[in-house]
C-alpha cells in the first residue's frame, strides 16, 4: 500500500493510500498526550493529584538532546498543557505538546506520506521513489478582468497512455459538471491545479449552487488552511487560505514550493517530514526543515520542547563583538572580467553543521572569557542530534547535485533540497526553533569565515588573483597558469573537508551601487556552455515589467553567442539597436506589460509610495489587501503617485488608464544602464555624455 494523504481528526489519524486500482483509507486511534517535567515535583503536589483525577497521567523516563528527564506523561491536549505553564508561572518544562498527531504517529511506526507501508526508514532518502497514483493536471483560464473560469485544460494518464483535453462549456455550471465528471471517471489521487488555492473556495460555492456533486474530496468534505502574514528573513510573506480535500492531493501548480520543486519535490518533502503533499505544497522551507528536525526527534523517539528554554547566553560586549559577525564578503571592483572561476563550496553551512558536529547540546554554553571561542566549538564528542538528523539529508542533495547534471528528472527533487538546506542555518538562530540555539549559528558564522580564508590564501599561495568573495564561494583568475584550477579545487577539499564545485565564465561583469563600489549580488556572465547567470539585475526582479523584462532577455540571449571582449565589441551596434527598439515602442505596448508587481508590505504607510496609493485605491473600493500578498499595478502619475491595480485595467472608466511613459522610460534606461557596462570604458564615457545632453 503507498500512502498519499494523512490527516489528523480528533484523536484519530487517517490515512489514505492505493494498493494496484483500488483506495482504501484507514482510522487509527492516537491519542494526544504530551511530557512532563517539573525541577521540583513536590512543589507541585496538589496539581499532580489533579491531573491523575481528569486525566490518564503515569510516570516515566523521557528523552531530550541534552540527556534524560524523569517526569510524567499528560494523556490530554494543548490547552491542558498551557494551564500547567500558568500554574507553574513557566517553570515547568514541556515537551511534545504541538508537534502534529498524524507526524507522531507515522514516525512511531517508521512510516511516511508518499512511501509504501513497510518501505523501510532508509528509502526515504531515496531520490528514485515510486510514485504509483493517478495525477490529473488541471490549467484554469479565467476570462480576462472577471475572474470567471472560461475553460479547463487537463492532462492525465490511463493505462500508461498519456492523454489531454480541453473542456469548455457556455456556462459555468457546464464547464464545472464535465470537470468533476471526469474526476469520478479517471479518479484520481493528486490533482494538479493552477490558482488552485484562489478558485477552490468558488468551485465548491458554485457546485452547492448549482447542486452538482463535488468529487474533489473523496469524503465531500475539505479541511481549511487559514490565510495569514507572516515574516521571513526580514519580510513579510503571505499565505492563501486553502481547502484541502480528504483523500485527495490538491496542489496549486502556482505556489512556490511546486515552482521550484514540480510534483516529485513536494512528494520527496512529504518523505522526509512526515506530512501530507497538501501540506509540503504549501508551508515555506524554514517549517518544512523544522517539520523535519521533528519528525527525525519523533523517530527516535526524543521529545520535542514546546518552548525554548535554552535562552542566548549573557555576554560582554567584547564578546558580542566577536561572535555575532556574519558571512565573509571580499568587495569586488566593478567591471568586465575575462577567463574568470567560480569556486563554490556545496551546502557550506550544512556542511559545517555536520563536520563541526554543531548542535544545541554539543555547543558549550559555559562561562566564556573574552580572550577564546570556546563557545564556538563542540563540547564533547558525541553526536549531536541536528548534524546527526542533517547528515543524510546532505548527502542526498550532493547525491541528487551530480544527477540533474546527467538528468534533469533530478532537479525539482534537487531544487527542494536546496531550500531546506539553506533555510536550516537560518533557524539554528531562530528564537522559536525547536532545535536552534543562537551559539550555533555563530559557531557556523564563524567557521564559515575562518573556511573562506583559508581557500582565499590557498588560492593566492597558488598564483590566483581573488576577484570577489561572498561567504561561500569565491571567483578568480589565474592567467598565467589556468591548469591549476583542479590543483586549486582538490587542495581546498583536502584541507576544509568540504566539497566544492567548479564554474567557468568566459566573461562576467561585476555592476556597481550608487556609490560606485561593487555590489556584492549584482552581476552577470556567460557560463563556458554557453549559458548566460544573471544575478541581482532587472531580468530577475519581481518588480520589473514584463517589457523591461523581455528587453533584457532579449539583448543577453545575443551576449549568450559571445565568447570575449572582441566579439562583444561587434555586437555593440545590434544590441544599442534593441535598446532603442524597445524605448521607441514603449508607447505602444500593451498595459499589462507595464504591470510592476510588489508586496505589500504593511496595512499602513505613512511616506509617500506606490504601495501607499494603491492601498488607498483598494480602500475606497472596500477591496481589502492583507500585508504579504503580492499585487500589481500601473503607474498613472509618478508625481502624485496615482497607480491602478492591474485587475481594473479596461474595466474602470473614470481613470484615465494612460501611464506616466517617462517614468517607464526612466526604468527601461536603468535596466539599460546594467547592460552597457560589458563594453569598453570608452563606450561607457561616450554614453553618459549622450545619455546627460538628452537630460539638459
Amino acid at each position: 500500500m503507498w500512502i498519499f494523504d494523512v490527516y489528523s481528526k480528533g484523536n484519530s489519524v487517517h490515512l489514505w493510500s492505493r494498493k494496484g486500482d483500488k483506495v482504501k483509507r484507514k482510522e487509527a486511534k492516537c491519542p494526544r498526550s504530551f511530557y512532563l517535567y517539573l525541577p521540583h515535583p513536590s512543589l507541585y503536589s496538589e496539581m499532580i493529584e489533579s491531573l491523575e483525577t481528569r486525566y490518564w497521567v503515569e510516570e516515566c523516563c523521557f528523552r531530550t538532546i541534552y540527556g534524560s528527564l524523569n517526569g510524567y506523561r499528560v494523556y490530554a491536549g494543548r490547552k491542558v498543557a498551557e494551564q500547567i505553564e500558568r500554574q507553574t508561572k513557566l517553570s515547568a518544562k514541556l515537551y511534545n505538546v504541538d508537534t502534529r498527531l498524524e507526524q507522531r504517529f507515522l514516525a512511531e511506526k517508521e512510516l511516511f506520506a508518499c512511501g509504501y507501508v513497510r518501505e523501510g526508514y532508509a528509502s526515504r532518502f531515496n531520490p528514485d521513489f515510486d510514485v504509483p497514483a493517478v495525477v490529473l493536471d488541471v490549467d484554469a483560464k479565467l476570462s480576462k478582468g472577471l475572474g470567471l473560469i472560461k475553460e479547463f485544460i487537463v492532462k492525465f494518464t490511463v493505462d500508461g497512455d498519456k492523454k489531454e483535453q480541453r473542456l469548455t462549456s457556455p456556462t459555468e455550471k457546464g464547464l464545472l459538471s464535465d470537470l468533476f465528471s471526469l474526476i469520478e471517471e479517471i479518479n484520481p489521487d493528486l490533482i494538479l491545479l493552477s490558482m488552485a488555492d484562489v478558485l477552490m473556495e468558488e468551485i465548491i460555492k458554485k457546485s452547492k449552487e448549482y447542486s452538482l456533486n463535488n468529487p474533489i474530496s473523496r469524503t465531500g468534505r475539505f479541511r481549511k488552511l487559514a490565510s495569514k502574514s507572516y515574516w521571513s528573513y526580514g519580510r513579510v510573506r503571505y499565505r492563501e487560505k486553502a481547502m484541502l480535500p480528504e483523500g485527495r492531493v490538491l496542489i496549486d501548480k502556482k505556489c512556490f514550493n511546486f515552482r521550484e520543486g514540480g510534483l516529485k519535490g513536494i512528494l520527496i518533502a512529504s518523505r522526509l517530514t512526515g506530512l501530507s503533499p497538501n501540506l509540503t505544497a504549501r508551508f515555506t522551507p524554514g517549517t518544512l526543515i523544522s517539520s523535519y528536525e521533528v519528525y527525525e526527534a519523533l523517530r527516535q523517539k526524543i521529545a520535542v520542547p514546546f518552548r525554548k528554554s535554552d535562552a542566548e547566553t549573557q555576554k560582554s560586549f567584547r564578546q558580542l563583538k566577536k561572535v555575532d559577525r556574519g558571512g565573509m564578503i571580499f568587495q569586488p571592483e566593478p567591471g568586465f572580467y575575462e577567463n574568470v572561476y567560480q569556486l563554490d563550496f556545496t551546502s557550506m553551512y550544512p556542511s559545517i553543521i555536520v563536520k563541526y558536529n554543531l548542535s544545541p547540546e554539543t555547543v558549550s554554553h559555559q562561562g566564556l572569557n573574552d580572550s577564546d571561542h570556546s563557545h564556538s566549538l563542540p563540547s564533547n564528542s558525541k553526536t549531536g542530534f541536528l548534524s546527526s538528523a542533517l547528515k543524510p539529508l546532505l548527502e542526498l542533495r550532493i547525491k541528487t547535485k551530480k544527477l540533474k547534471k546527467m538528468n534533469t528528472e533530478y532537479e525539482g527533487i534537487d531544487s527542494i533540497l536546496k531550500w531546506l538546506l539553506v533555510t536550516c542555518f537560518g533557524y539554528t538562530g531562530y528564537r522559536n526553533a525547536k532545535f536552534g540555539r543562537i551559539e550555533v549559528h555563530e559557531a557556523i558564522n564563524k567557521n564559515a569565515r575562518e573556511i573562506l580564508l583559508k581557500t582565499k590564501e590557498i588560492a593566492e599561495d597558488m598564483g590566483f588573483e581573488i576577484i570577489h568573495g561572498i561567504v561561500d564561494c569565491l571567483w578568480l583568475r589565474n592567467c598565467e597558469a589556468d591548469s591549476k584550477i583542479h590543483d586549486l579545487k582538490r587542495e581546498v577539499e583536502k584541507k576544509t573537508g568540504l566539497l566544492t564545485e567548479l564554474d567557468f565564465y568566459n566573461w562576467i561583469v561585476f555592476l556597481p551601487m550608487s556609490d560606485g563600489f561593487g555590489a556584492y549580488n549584482r552581476y552577470y556572465g556567460r557560463l563556458s556552455d554557453g549559458e548566460m547567470k544573471l544575478r541581482g539585475i532587472a531580468a530577475r526582479r519581481r518588480d520589473t515589467p514584463s517589457y523591461i523584462r523581455k528587453m533584457q532577455l532579449e539583448i543577453f540571449d545575443i551576449l549568450s553567442k559571445a565568447k570575449n571582449r572582441d566579439e562583444i565589441a561587434r555586437l555593440k551596434d545590434k544590441i544599442e539597436g534593441i535598446y532603442l527598439k524597445y524605448k521607441e515602442n514603449l508607447r505602444y505596448t500593451d498595459l499589462e506589460e507595464l504591470v510592476i508587481r510588489k508586496v505589500i508590505g504593511k496595512s499602513t504607510y505613512t511616506r509617500r509610495c506606490p504601495e501607499a496609493s494603491l492601498l488607498n485605491y483598494c480602500k475606497r473600493k472596500s477591496i481589502e489587501i492583507q500585508p504579504g500578498l503580492e499585487v500589481g499595478y500601473i503607474v498613472l502619475d509618478l508625481r502624485k503617485w496615482i497607480v491602478i491595480p492591474e485587475w481594473e485595467v479596461g474595466r474602470n472608466s473614470d481613470v484615465l488608464e494612460t501611464p506616466d511613459f517617462k517614468y517607464y522610460e526612466k526604468m527601461l534606461e536603468k535596466a539599460w544602464s546594467e547592460i552597457f557596462h560589458v563594453f569598453s570604458t570608452e563606450y561607457l564615457a561616450k554614453f553618459k555624455k549622450a545619455h546627460l545632453k538628452r537630460k539638459i
